[in-house]
């Protein structure tokens, strides 16, 4: 069931409800500053559980610490109350699963940059001493054609017999290694379980099929186990990699920077002994080989060269929405001034004086902003304004007001249709 509109969670504005699984519902929201993000919010199974919530909450501090183009970081949580739930940076895309069911298999160049951007994804958590744990198909959003891991760390953290026991699966049949599946898992073969996943993940995408099999959990957990996976059609530059990530010894399967290192792609992550301090922030491993952070503090990774971090995309983002709404709101001020003219010029003027005294306030508030944007938000507005009004004398004179009224209905018809439609 859907979010209510204008459901409020904290401070986060509830817009839509995006999904569920085993652990929550996830929706679309706002935060205080208008940034879209996702937020989690926990089923009553797992919220209910004190001892899934403790082991969480810790878990999440070193969650933070996870950040790269890649993953969905998350960005902050809020495990007390009646409605205890986690947010992340909202990825818009399409989930591989889907991107694959619909368009087939994933092959080229494509695949490639698949291969990297989720070989650089898994570097990222385990360099922050975070073990996946659920890598599968679905818990990999392509936006771009650039992959982004979601869900990191939170079935790991919510491995415990309560949630188990209340119907949440904890990891995917066909993409759990066979010794997680046997049991045999410790907490240092876990990080080489999710290498396993990855393998299983990009079977799925480079051939449309999954490399274990379908049918019931239990004969797919068989053929984990026991029986080779189905690697036909696999290029033949990556099925020796998959291979190899896919062998049931642990002991053999590539390390995620080794996986970096064959692909050819950069790698941030850094290892984290078992008792470190890791950018000021001090660290230790606990008795499942969790990270648990000692501060309260989050560090980020540096970021490759290159690359923007979430704040400068976000603000980029709103740059070129704002430029398109300046340019759009001037077109249609130009043409309803236009159109009234002749019958109504004390209307037309009144348009444009609106008009120009918003691109005014906009540019004012672009010089006094600290924003590295501001000179082009200034020349936006100015351009706009000047534009707008030799639009307007332009139409004028080459139209009559018949041509222009109709023209203008159409318009707002076209706009209001878009605006239904998103």
């Amino acid at each position: 069931m859907g979010a209510p509109a204008e459901e409020q969670l904290g401070s986060y504005r509830l817009l839509s409800l995006i999904g569920a699984g085993g652990f929550g519902a996830v929706h679309l929201a706002l935060d205080a500053q208008g940034h879209t993000v996702a937020v989690k919010i926990l089923h009553p199974h797992v919220a209910g559980d004190a001892g899934v919530l403790a082991r969480l909450a810790r878990e999440v501090e070193t969650m933070r610490r996870v950040r790269g183009p890649h993953v969905a970081e998350v960005l902050d949580a809020s495990l007390t109350g009646d409605r205890p739930h986690l947010v992340t940076r909202y990825i818009q895309g399409r989930p591989l699963s889907t991107l694959v069911a619909a368009d087939g298999p994933v092959e080229g160049d494509a695949l490639l940059r698949l291969a990297r951007g989720l070989a650089a994804a898994l570097a990222a958590v385990h360099g922050a001493g975070v073990i996946h744990r659920d890598l599968k198909p679905a818990n990999v959003i392509v936006a771009d054609g650039e992959p982004v891991v979601i869900d990191f760390g939170i079935a790991f953290a919510l491995d415990s017999a309560a949630v188990t026991v209340s119907g949440a699966v904890l990891g995917t049949p066909g993409y759990l290694a066979p010794e997680v599946i046997e049991g045999v898992a410790t907490a240092k073969s876990k990080a080489e379980a999710d290498v396993f996943s990855f393998a299983a993940t990009l079977a799925y995408a480079a051939t449309g099929r999954q490399p274990y099999g379908v049918g019931p959990p239990t004969a797919v957990a068989y053929r984990v186990v026991h029986q080779e996976p189905d690697l036909d059609g696999v290029p033949d530059w990556l099925a020796p990699l998959l291979r190899e990530c896919l062998a049931r010894d642990p002991a053999v399967r590539p390390t995620a920077v080794q996986l970096c290192a064959r692909l050819g792609v950069a790698s941030t992550a850094v290892p984290v002994p078992d008792a470190t301090v890791v950018g000021e922030i001090p660290v230790v491993r606990d008795d499942d080989g969790v990270h648990a952070l000692l501060t309260r503090e989050v560090g980020r990774a540096t970021r490759p060269a290159g690359r923007l971090s979430p704040d400068e995309a976000r603000a980029r983002h709103t740059a070129k929405i704002r430029t398109r709404w300046v340019i759009g709101s001037g077109l249609v001020a130009a043409l309803a001034a236009a159109a009234a003219q002749q019958p109504l010029p004390e209307v037309s003027l009144l348009v444009l004086a609106i008009y120009t005294c918003g691109v005014l306030v906009d540019a004012g508030i672009g010089l006094f902003s600290r924003a590295g944007t501001q000179r082009t938000r200034v020349l936006v507005d100015v351009g706009s304004g000047v534009g707008t009004a030799a639009l307007w004398f332009l139409l004028s004179a080459a139209f009559s007001t018949l041509t222009l009224v109709l023209a203008l209905s159409t318009v707002l018809f076209v706009l209001v249709v878009l605006v239904v439609a998103g």
